[in-house]
């Protein structure tokens, strides 16, 4: 199986294309191109245990959304959010699922962050004990540090400000980083600091990259709308989602990091790259191209 050269971390594929909708095509691809592991969303139990007892290692799952319920203004609906992810977990918890990615929605889009961390910090301690006292050390919920959609930009845990104040809040130590460069890239956080800085609560890692475009930079600056949009696709005016090694991510650096803290998870290839997304030959390729990549360094 696939592994990176520094630090053995085991690669897998996160399963956001079309055609992985078939489990026997999905299966195939990833037993001949030797990835370790898939990272699915939020699929019925009896897929995601259809996928498992195939032979497909299911390293993550996505909790069920809306994500955005488990900070709502509503103690109700946090509390309903927190039960509907924890039984999803629990239905699944015999697959071998251990690790549930999530994104730190806002409960309300235009609300007070402050407030908004708050009601998430109640909605995700709720969850995450119910998690820990599940058998076998229970399971662990990765935040992903995507910012949202813009102009808002909703997601409360994507800054190291952000990922501070939802763990020092909740005290949870079942509730970590997914750690994702791309997404630190564009926003322009050092993502070789924040690794140094949350590496003990990094229980997954996503194999994508981002590319700062000088043109684009010079072109739009980094805080209007344009007048007329560039029309890129995984990507903004001045930066563009990439394959690893494509973009400004040191990956040599991160897996280094990463291994010298006795890091034991697994890192899944998002696919959202311009050149290879859009055609199923085209996203095999970037896969495969992704994990050669990642085996060299």
């Amino acid at each position: 199986m696939a592994v990176t050269r520094t630090g053995s971390v085991p690669v897998g594929i996160l399963c956001n294309c079309g055609w992985m909708e078939n489990l026997e095509d999905l299966g195939r691809f990833v037993r001949e191109s030797r990835f370790d592991c898939v990272e699915i969303p939020a699929w019925p139990a009896a897929k995601v245990k259809e996928l498992a007892d195939s032979g497909t290692s299911v390293g993550v799952v996505h909790l069920p959304q809306p994500w955005g319920d488990l900070a709502a203004p509503d103690a109700a609906r946090r509390r309903d959010a927190a039960d509907r992810s924890a039984a999803y977990v629990e239905s699944v918890f015999d697959s071998g699922v251990r690790v549930f990615l999530s994104c730190l929605f806002a409960g309300e889009e235009d609300g007070d962050r402050r407030t908004s961390m708050g009601h998430a910090v109640d909605g995700y301690g709720q969850l995450c004990e119910r998690l820990a006292a599940l058998p076998d050390g229970g399971a662990r919920v990765v935040l992903e540090g995507w910012p949202g959609p813009g102009p808002h930009f909703p997601v409360l845990a994507c800054t190291p400000e952000g990922y501070r104040a939802i763990f020092e809040g909740t005290g949870a130590p079942n509730l970590g980083v997914n750690f994702d460069p791309s997404h630190l890239i564009r926003m322009g956080i050092d993502p070789i600091r924040f690794l140094e800085e949350f590496v003990s609560r990094v229980f997954h890692v996503h194999g994508k990259d981002a590319e700062i475009l000088g043109e684009g930079v010079y072109e739009y600056g980094t805080l209007q709308p344009p007048i007329e949009a560039p029309g890129l696709n995984f990507g903004d005016t001045y930066w563009r989602y990439t394959i690893p090694g494509h973009g400004c991510a040191r990956w040599g650096r991160i897996f280094r990091i990463l291994a010298e803290a006795g890091y034991g998870g697994k890192l899944t290839i998002e696919l959202e790259d311009m050149n290879f997304n859009g055609t199923e030959a085209g996203e095999k390729r970037g896969f495969v191209v992704a994990r050669e990549f990642l085996e060299s360094v």
